[in-house]
């Protein structure tokens, strides 16, 4: 990272931000960084194509082996549920 910064919080919000960085498993920093950016999202929202849109240009998406890894395990999981 190049800025280390240091805030004062009040006790809900770092409980919050804890809170949220256990339950995604990411760093604290990461939970402020994704705050900011969707605080900062322009109020006309995108629309969900040109989000998908953007998520492949980021190459933050799956690629092409864990995309088909990941359907393998969802067939198998459905195919078990149906027969218990």
């Amino acid at each position: 990272m190049v800025h280390r910064c240091t805030y004062s919080l009040d006790e809900s919000t770092t409980t919050r931000i804890r809170t949220l960085a256990a339950r995604w498993s990411v760093s604290q920093a990461e939970v402020i960084r994704r705050a900011v950016a969707q605080a900062d999202m322009p109020a006309d929202k995108p629309d969900a194509v040109t989000l998908l849109r953007q998520l492949h240009e980021s190459g933050n998406g799956l690629n092409e082996a864990d995309a088909q890894r990941y359907l393998a395990q969802i067939r198998s999981d459905r195919k078990e549920w149906r027969s218990t």
